[in-house]
């Protein structure tokens, strides 16, 4: 081979390996980019869509029941695992929630909603805008996936309401009309509408499932409804603004805080009559919410812009401990065990658990903005 040709032939075997090299690396690269676009498909499919559940996982995370929270500004449910007291999921719930009940057999939560503009101390009310009625109802989610089912109608800014104990009727207080409405869950239609007193707030279905009591605000008293016929058979005159009602866990007695009163008016069920009212001293207490422990001795009181949480023994029917627990506190509830009570701190946004036993605050659990109501499942 002659010299001119030995020189082309290493020229043309070099720039082959050029080539072979450069097309390793960009094969090479393709590779990578295609990994790393895999990568971030799988990362972006693992993140929560718009309008799924946005903080934690959805579902339980130890077993425990959960303890579910709503948040009157944030338009929403906190969901809690109680066994860690961790948040799970903030799911939509519509406008202003407030009420909160779950069904008697724990799978649908209810949750009272409303188009009405929220007015409170300090608000002038002439300046609001005019309320949407078409927000107004109860909503219902399904427990186990945390998904809308549907919103019954319930009349007119509901607040607070009752479930049956066969879980087929809701009954829902209208403030402005001062009515009751008996809704039928399965049809979602209005089966009834009952006068019951100027201003109807806290709604409670006694244990026996035959009557219902409603406080109404504006005259001191409670109406008790047979809820065979939805007719008022009794009434009860209490302190001032009456706002909720807890039985004790046969039905015997009847406990009804007055915010207004600062009082606790204790009913004999079986006549409706007051047999005795406590005074609660804490300072600048407003009793607003209870509940009542599963062995039936205590009942949980929250005291509003007092900040405290009053423990009441059923037995002698009086106050034997109280503590500071957060910034207005309204709803409470109590855990199946009885370990926990829970009460939603409405300035400050938070939830605080309490240990039963030692009566201490254990913790505060940020929720949304304004909490409300407190519901526990089993």
């Amino acid at each position: 081979m002659r010299t001119a040709e030995i020189v082309i032939c290493v020229l043309l075997e070099r720039h082959r390996r050029v080539c072979l090299a450069v097309l390793v690396a960009v094969v090479a690269a393709c590779g990578t980019s295609d990994t790393r676009q895999r990568s971030e498909t799988a990362r972006a499919a693992a993140r929560p869509k718009s309008g799924a559940a946005m903080s934690g996982s959805v579902g339980r995370r130890t077993g425990a029941p959960l303890v579910f929270v709503t948040n009157e500004d944030s338009d929403s449910v906190t969901i809690i695992d109680s066994g860690t007291d961790s948040v799970i999921a903030t799911v939509p719930a519509g406008k202003r929630p407030r009420g909160v009940r779950l069904s008697p057999d724990g799978t649908r939560l209810f949750v009272a909603v409303s188009g009405s503009p929220k007015g409170g101390p300090g608000v002038d009310e002439t300046k609001l805008p005019p309320p949407d009625r078409r927000a107004d109802g109860i909503a219902v989610i399904d427990v186990a996936t945390l998904e809308p089912v549907k919103t019954l109608r319930g009349g007119n800014d509901p607040e607070a309401f009752a479930v049956s104990n066969d879980g087929k009727t809701v009954y829902v207080s209208n403030e402005d009309a001062g009515t009751l409405s008996v809704v039928d869950v399965e049809t979602g239609k209005l089966v009834d509408s009952v006068r019951v007193g100027a201003e109807p707030e806290g709604v409670t279905m006694r244990p026996d499932g035959k009557a219902v009591y409603v406080t109404s605000e504006a005259t001191g008293t409670v109406a008790v409804l047979d809820a065979g016929r939805n007719r008022v058979v009794a009434t009860i005159h209490t302190g001032k603004r009456p706002r909720s009602t807890v039985f004790t866990r046969d039905g015997a007695k009847a406990y009804v805080p007055a915010e207004a009163g600062g009082t606790v008016t204790v009913v004999d069920t079986k006549t409706n009559k007051p047999i005795k009212t406590i005074a609660v001293t804490d300072s600048g207490a407003k009793p607003m919410g209870t509940a009542i422990s599963p062995d039936g001795k205590w009942v949980y009181l929250t005291n509003g812009r007092g900040g405290t949480l009053s423990i009441i023994d059923t037995g002698r029917d009086s106050i034997v401990a109280s503590l500071h627990v957060g910034a207005r506190p309204w709803g409470v509830a109590v855990t199946p065990d009885g370990k926990k009570v829970y009460t939603a701190n409405g300035p400050s946004n938070d939830l605080s658990v309490v240990d039963a036993s030692s009566r201490t605050v254990l913790r505060h659990i940020p929720v949304g903005r304004s909490p409300w109501g407190v519901a526990i499942g089993r």
